[in-house]
């Protein structure tokens, strides 16, 4: 038994070990489960009694001189493999990419940043919305279609109604239940639609609505307040218009137009020939909804709006397909700051 260990301790020895397919074959002919030194501890039982501790000695010793040759050419091949020798260290360091804003981030930034000049601060609330403040508080009746599971993701039916917010209308209702007039306030954030995702609609998008209450706020007020945002944001030169229309949450309410930047009104498919582009709701804020909220209807009044920042993105940087701003397709983002 010793001449065998002896004669396996020289054959060890003489291993070359120079690459990790020589490595990986050496530990698992001699240290593996199924290995030479493992063979030769199941054998012990054969030898008589009197010579098992000395002969299980020179097997230990035998193991430890295979794991150390086993380890140090593992380290040494790890060791080279690490190495920076063939690098040339005067070649130029490769440039470093530079990420890219998202165009949503860089449309909502700006209309926060428009508004921001003329007194609205930035107000935000919960993605999850009991019914109270994303239905009722807004004077959406019972039987309103917005409730139907067509429309709204419900997460919890039953007593207490839980929803993904379907708008940002509902921070509104939170901000006037916990601050007193005057109150002038925008709203970004995420909100979401059961609506089938394609070119045109999508399930959850991105809005920003706006809401100012105090004493003696008047139409006009609104008026004037979408002009400046919309010359500010497309230029000088822009035009608006109101057209009548319904929301629960204003009376009266209108949807905003603004001009046609791309054919200067002129008549293009974008407009569908009509020189306008709609942009945004609005109107005068219900006395349903200032009472709700706990704010005196006889004493203040105020205005609403709302508009979808992939809509205005769409208008100013002419993309057609609301799919790309939620792809993450480097292609597409690095557009928006020039490339990488």
């Amino acid at each position: 038994m010793k001449d065998k260990i002896e004669t396996l301790k020289n054959e060890i020895n003489q291993v070359n070990l120079t690459d990790a397919l020589s490595v990986e074959s050496f530990r698992i002919k001699y240290l593996g489960s199924k290995g030479l030194i493992k063979s030769l501890f199941s054998e012990l039982k054969n030898i008589p009694n009197e010579e098992k501790r000395e002969v299980g000695k020179f097997i230990n010793d035998l193991r430890d001189f295979a794991q150390n040759k086993w380890k140090e050419a593992k380290e040494k091949l790890e060791e080279n493999s690490g190495s920076h020798h063939n690098i040339d260290l005067s070649r130029p360091e490769d440039a470093i990419e530079i990420g890219a804003r998202h165009p949503l981030s860089i449309v909502r930034s700006e209309i926060i940043d428009i508004f921001s000049r003329i007194g609205f601060t930035v107000s935000e609330g919960p993605e999850i919305e009991d019914d109270w403040h994303n239905f009722s508080a807004l004077n959406f009746p019972p039987e309103h279609p917005a409730r139907d599971m067509q429309d709204t993701f419900f997460i919890e039916k039953g007593e207490k109604e839980m929803a993904l917010r379907t708008h940002t209308s509902s921070v509104q209702v939170r901000v006037m239940e916990h601050s007193k007039p005057p109150i002038r306030t925008i709203s970004p954030g995420r909100v979401y639609r059961n609506e089938a995702i394609s070119a045109r609609a999508h399930c959850f998008f991105h809005q920003v609505e706006g809401l100012y209450i105090d004493k003696d706020v008047s139409f006009a007020d609104l008026k004037q307040t979408l002009l400046y945002f919309a010359k500010e944001l497309f230029g000088e030169k822009t035009k608006i218009r109101l057209r009548p229309s319904y929301f629960p949450f204003t009376e009266p309410s209108a949807e905003v137009d603004v001009s046609c930047t791309i054919c200067n009104s002129k008549g293009c498919n974008v407009c569908k020939y009509t020189g306008w582009l709609e942009i945004l709701g609005c109107g005068m804020v219900d006395p349903n909804v200032l009472e709700s909220s706990g704010i005196d209807s006889k004493t203040y009044s105020g205005f609403a709006f709302g508009m979808g920042i992939e809509r205005i993105a769409q208008l100013k940087y002419k993309v057609n397909d609301l799919r790309l701003y939620s792809e993450n397709d480097v292609r597409f983002l690095k557009q928006f700051t020039g490339g990488f």
